[in-house]
């Protein structure tokens, strides 16, 4: 356990010490705060039409962000927004690299027929057009916060599930694996006890990415309409925005959410890149740390 903490511990360090890491930490770190902190950052009930004379206000010392077209606190709309893009981030980053992982794991480790079937079902889903799959799957399954999860998850899986068959197809090959195997270890002790732990660094990187890809989709569904209805989503505030016809003349209503999609996604790509570099077996030498 000890060990474990310290090389946890190590593994902070080294990554607060990359500039990438610092600032995507800082982005992130800005957006969870808000999440968690909304019903206390003088926020009001973003769904909370207002009065005639409410509509599209712009800034003031009453509604720092302005109003939207039904006189909705933009403000508070961007803040309870930041949690369903976290959320849906989170939930479909956790989904895709477990699924991804598990086919990348089985199709590595076991080769052959089994390799080859599930290499040729992953090229099948990475060959589809991203967007109109997206776009089709959203309308017939309805507007739902799971289904956009869902929905996300089939489209991102794959890209996780050839990363890790490609590690896996190095890691099992090593003298370690081998040894295990020749003093009786099982497939199932072999996938889990030995490859497994290595490729897991990789798992991490590839989560921090799925999270931006997940938050930019959802954006886009919404924006599109095919979100759900009944949530403020940075996405939605977008596709309202626009069909008020009005985003021209309201920056402050469009200028947040686009803002807030661009600082998380910065964010979570310099921290993935980061970690990335952090988990590369040369990075230390290189740094000279």
């Amino acid at each position: 356990m000890t060990s474990f903490w310290e090389k946890f511990k190590d593994f902070l360090v080294t990554l607060l010490g990359n500039g990438m890491g610092r600032i995507g930490l800082i982005l992130i770190g800005l957006i969870i705060i808000a999440a968690l902190m909304a019903p206390f950052l003088r926020t009001v009930n973003p769904q909370k039409a207002g009065r005639a004379e409410d509509i599209l206000l712009a800034p003031s010392a009453q509604h720092w962000l302005g109003t939207d077209d039904l006189g909705r606190d933009v403000w508070s709309q961007v803040i309870f927004g930041s949690r369903i893009s976290l959320a849906i981030g989170l939930v479909t980053a956790l989904l895709t690299v477990v699924s991804g992982t598990l086919i990348g794991l089985i199709a590595g480790f076991y080769g052959g027929m089994v390799e080859e079937v599930l290499v040729r079902i992953v090229d099948f889903f990475m060959m589809l057009p991203v967007l109109p799959l997206m776009i089709i799957l959203a309308a017939v399954l309805g507007p739902s916060l799971w289904n956009i999860i869902f929905v996300i998850s089939v489209i991102s899986w794959p890209t996780t599930a050839r990363v890790v068959r490609s590690q896996v197809l190095s890691v099992k090959e090593r003298p370690y694996v081998e040894a295990s195997r020749c003093i009786g270890a099982g497939n199932v002790k072999l996938m889990l006890g030995e490859i497994l732990p290595n490729v897991v660094p990789l798992m991490f990187a590839q989560a921090v990415l799925m999270i931006t890809e997940a938050i930019y989709a959802e954006a886009v569904l919404s924006f599109l309409g095919l979100g759900d209805v009944t949530r403020i989503s940075w996405g939605y505030m977008l596709h309202f925005a626009f069909e008020s016809g009005v985003m021209a003349s309201s920056p402050w209503w469009i200028g947040p959410p686009i803002g807030c999609i661009i600082m998380v996604i910065v964010g979570f790509s310099l921290l993935g890149t980061a970690i990335s570099d952090v988990l590369n077996p040369g990075y230390r030498e290189l740094k000279g740390v």
